[in-house]
């Protein structure tokens, strides 16, 4: 292994350093400072901080920039954003009975249009979540199971995604991404073919809102 190629290891296995060098969002200098350590342990021997930084400078556009480039063609054609509040999530552990419960609640807010309701099954756990008005049923038809976690004071953005959506790679790590750097922190993914929705916390749905809606105008 050269320095070439230890650079390159090192960087790529950060997306989010691939992307920011892309963008020439870090200083080389520093950033070859700080690769510095874990180069010369991986070489065994002493790297001057000069010759890393000619390594980083000769690296050809990775696949993040080819990628970053196609999913912000893929923004400008999203669908509408929908913006849910007063909603409740609840966890419970899988059991035999459980799909009865959610088949009864599916049930009985059929046709109650103004109610949002998801359930996510897992391996062992199911998640659900509910509008603030659903709470008593909830207690009512999942008493018997066990539950595991709760969080209130919740809302959804929703994004209608181009039928195209699984023919473009990092999607939702790019919506991650910007979110994250955002400083807000998603609480839930819910996703189907062609549209997702983030929870997070109503003190964030604001910011949240408004940094979708600046990916869509990229």
């Amino acid at each position: 292994m050269n320095i070439a190629q230890a650079v390159d290891e090192l960087i790529s296995a950060s997306p989010f350093l691939e992307e920011a060098l892309s963008e020439e969002l870090i200083n080389v200098s520093s950033l070859a400072r700080k690769l510095q350590p874990d180069i010369e342990r991986k070489l065994h021997k002493k790297v001057q901080s000069g010759a890393i930084v000619m390594a980083i400078n000769r690296r050809p556009s990775g696949l993040s920039f080819r990628i970053s480039k196609k999913i912000r063609e893929f923004m400008q054609k999203l669908g509408d954003v929908i913006v849910r509040s007063d909603l409740r999530d609840y966890t419970f552990e899988n059991s035999k009975d459980l799909i009865a419960c959610n088949r009864q609640l599916m049930d009985e807010i059929g046709g109650e249009k103004e109610i949002f309701c998801t359930i996510s099954q897992g391996v062992f756990e199911t998640t659900l979540v509910v509008s603030n008005l659903l709470e008593m049923r909830i207690m009512d038809i999942y008493r018997k199971e066990k539950l595991l976690a709760q969080k209130t004071r919740l809302s959804s953005i929703t994004i209608r995604l181009p039928e195209s959506n699984t023919e473009v790679s990092g999607i939702y790590y790019f919506l991650l991404k910007n979110l994250a750097w955002s400083g807000i922190n998603v609480c839930e993914v819910i996703s189907t073919s062609n549209e997702v929705t983030f929870v997070v916390e109503e003190k964030d749905v604001h910011r949240a809102f408004s940094r979708l809606m600046d990916m869509k105008n990229l």
